[in-house]
């Protein structure tokens, strides 16, 4: 009736249904209960905070977020909200990885790691691992390395092609700015030529880096960053189509970089995001984060 109220009067429409004008009036000078009140402020959070993660959280890092805000609100009732606003995360879809070529005679690194993938410190273990991304001008291999502390993409590059160039410029790029305070850095990717390259191999021993390689077809034994490049694919990669591989470069980097490491909260690390992590470490030591 309220919303009809524009194109039919108030006493033919009371009169139509069977119901009292009263009625009516008194329910639209009724008063907003606290409740109601508080729905209507968190329900204006919630889509925001939906909006800030590219519409991409869930209940649980919605909830986590409203947490840090400082509202005291249930996993339940933001479930319900959301649900009410049509609101929901992106959900995971499955995909095949077929980048690791391990059909080769190089040698192979002991699995050190072991998937053990927690640390207490950064720059102590890191993984690495290959994808690829569809564009309308053809494949777009992109090659990146995790911090296991933070969970932090500490290097990163994107090429038309699989080789060991493209592993060894994100391997560049971490340690231009990273730089490990003490010997012993474990190094976990898979088997794959690239990785296991005598080129690839010299890099990481100059650098006084622990080489670590998956079984043979366990992606288990690199679950981190199978991990992102699900989050990477469900989250930017499959809603869009990308015309031209230097298109689908800026996306991806500017995801990376801006959301990804410094924006998007991580459950694993007690939903905040990787750089937060770091700031935080930093700061309890007393000493400056690196970049």
């Amino acid at each position: 009736m309220d919303a009809e109220k524009v194109n039919y009067p108030i006493t033919l429409m009371c009169k139509v249904l069977k119901l009292a004008r009263s009625g009516y009036y008194a329910w639209v000078n009724r008063e907003v209960s606290p409740r109601q009140q508080e729905n209507e402020i968190l329900s204006n959070q919630i889509h925001q905070i939906h909006q800030e993660s590219r519409q991409t959280y869930g209940s649980p890092r919605i909830h986590a977020a409203l947490l840090a805000k400082g509202f005291r609100v249930g996993r339940q009732r933001v479930r319900r909200l959301m649900a009410k606003l049509g609101i929901c995360a992106r959900r995971k879809r499955p995909f095949k990885v077929t980048t690791t070529d391990s059909v080769h005679s190089l040698p192979i690194a002991e699995n050190i790691l072991n998937r053990d993938f927690t640390s207490t410190e950064p720059d102590r273990a890191w993984v690495a691992d290959m994808t690829y991304i569809a564009t309308t001008e053809g494949w777009l291999y992109l090659a990146v390395i995790i911090d296991l502390f933070s969970r932090r993409v500490v290097g990163w590059s994107m090429a038309e092609h699989m080789r060991t160039e493209l592993v060894s410029t994100a391997l560049e790029a971490a340690l231009g700015h990273r730089i490990p305070a003490a010997a012993g850095l474990v190094f976990h990717s898979d088997r794959g030529s690239q990785y296991a390259s005598s080129d690839y191999r010299k890099a990481l021993e100059i650098s006084d880096i622990t080489c670590s390689m998956s079984r043979r077809a366990n992606c288990w034994d690199n679950a981190v960053a199978e991990s992102f490049f699900g989050t990477l694919k469900t989250e930017l990669v499959h809603p869009v189509v990308f015309a031209t591989r230097a298109k689908a470069k800026t996306v991806i980097a500017e995801w990376i970089e801006v959301f990804y490491n410094r924006q998007r909260i991580h459950s694993t690390i007690g939903y905040l995001a990787p750089v937060q992590l770091e700031e935080q470490y930093w700061l309890n030591l007393g000493q400056p984060m690196t970049l």
